[in-house]
């Protein structure tokens, strides 16, 4: 545990100029006085750790002082091959470099070590599209990645409704979700009403948005390179977006009356945040009736959307309201009861 903890200290010193006692030990979950100790050791090893004093200091590496990747385990090497997901390197144009790469690391590695390559591909397989859908890369999806790698300020034509719009942008970041590419960036500010289309806005940044690849009509990035924002993070950034989303698709609500079993199927036929927190909020307020059935209010998108998510409960959900959809499903009901009659 503790060499595991030294081999990483002097990854992380290798990676950047300098390090804080204070940034060393939130890195390695350890204590100030853990990290000092740690220091020792390494010095005492060889291993050339200087210290800044001061309260801007910190600690650093001097010499040049490089380590090398022998040190990987069997899992660790194949966790560093699985780091990744083929197609979508493929996609943005990656797939020779990400090659290189596997071929540097393997010959970097113990020579015992050297099929974690292949045995990781064996045994582990990434397929990012979602079932029944054809997945198709968006023609511009290399120039994109191309501009996030160089931090280089594009103009770009995008599709929206019925209408293309010219914005400058910033791009910080793509995302893969379900096989559908997406472009974290942050946009100019925004276009006054009644600007010509072609008209590109001004430079003073706004705020980060989220672009669908496949609605670039084009795609021209500058010689400009964009000062990125730091603390950028553009996992949370994702996660709290796709949130914000699922939040404000739904607008409706239904009323349900649900079997224990149509309690336990109910997340896996309807937005699953949803559809925990109704059920959390029922249970709360009182739970299940005599007859052991637990009555919910369920946001949804649309009453239609409901309508061919809940259909898949079958007698297991009873919608109470609205009144509309009650109707529907009661006629499907006898319908689908005539069929087997």
């Amino acid at each position: 545990m503790r060499a595991a903890r030294l081999i990483k200290m002097v990854l992380l010193l290798q990676s950047r100029p300098s390090m804080t006692a204070a940034e060393l030990a939130r890195e390695l979950e350890v204590s100030e006085r853990t990290v000092a100790r740690d220091v020792l050791s390494l010095s005492e090893a060889g291993v050339p750790v200087y210290a800044d004093r001061g309260r801007a200091g910190g600690y650093r590496l001097i010499g040049g002082y490089r380590t090398r990747l022998t040190g990987l385990g069997r899992s660790e090497a194949e966790a560093l091959f699985l780091s990744g997901v083929p197609s979508a390197l493929r996609e943005m144009g990656l797939a020779d470099a990400a090659s290189a790469a596997r071929l540097k690391v393997s010959a970097a590695l113990l020579p015992e070590l050297r099929d974690a390559a292949a045995g990781a591909a064996q045994r582990f397989h990434l397929d990012a599209p979602a079932w029944y859908q054809e997945p198709e890369t968006p023609a511009l999806l290399p120039a994109l990645a191309d501009a996030v790698r160089d931090d280089r300020r594009i103009t770009a034509r995008y599709r929206r409704k019925d209408t293309e719009v010219q914005r400058e942008l910033e791009p910080y970041g793509l995302v893969l979700k379900a096989g559908v590419w997406y472009l974290a960036a942050r946009a100019a500010e925004e276009q006054p009403e009644g600007l010509p289309s072609g008209a590109v806005a001004g430079r003073r940044a706004g705020a980060f948005r989220v672009y669908r690849v496949d609605r670039f009509a084009a795609v021209e990035a500058g010689d400009e390179r964009f000062g990125r924002d730091e603390e950028f993070d553009l996992p949370a950034f994702w996660a709290e977006r796709a949130a914000e989303f699922a939040r404000s698709i739904l607008r409706e609500e239904v009323i349900l009356r649900l079997s224990p079993r149509g309690a336990l199927q109910l997340p896996y036929v309807t937005e699953r945040a949803a559809a925990r927190a109704a059920i959390a909020e029922a249970e709360a307020a009182g739970g299940p009736d005599e007859d052991g059935r637990l009555t919910v209010t369920l946001a949804v998108e649309s009453a239609e959307v409901a309508y061919a998510q809940l259909l898949a409960l079958g007698p297991e959900g009873e919608v109470l309201a609205p009144p509309e959809l009650r109707e529907r499903l009661a006629a499907a009901a006898h319908r689908t009861a005539a069929l087997y009659a």
